[in-house]
């Protein structure tokens, strides 16, 4: 049986997220910041929750882009998602 997390997962898929990159210091990783909306189970008001993703960036993706990442094979320690494309450019 598959198992769901955070993003859309169906038989044969692999997980996609949506996020803006919040870091590019590293050569050639970036990091991505991951907003999802949860409903607080005391309140029933949703609180804005944040998952940050190291992503291994060919594509060139710099600080305030949108883009489009994917589960892969570990790449290192930290490194479980790659940069499938840039789906808005930050305004400079």
């Amino acid at each position: 049986m598959q198992e769901e997390r955070g993003g859309k997962r169906t038989r044969g898929r692999r997980v996609e997220q949506i996020g803006v990159v919040a870091s590019d210091k590293m050569e050639k990783t970036v990091v991505v910041r991951v907003d999802r909306l949860v409903k607080h189970p005391k309140y029933r008001r949703y609180v804005r929750r944040t998952s940050k993703f190291m992503a291994h960036n060919e594509k060139g993706a710099t600080v305030g882009d949108k883009v489009r990442i994917v589960e892969t094979r570990p790449l290192s320690r930290h490194k479980r998602w790659r940069v499938v494309e840039i789906l808005q450019k930050a305004e400079k």
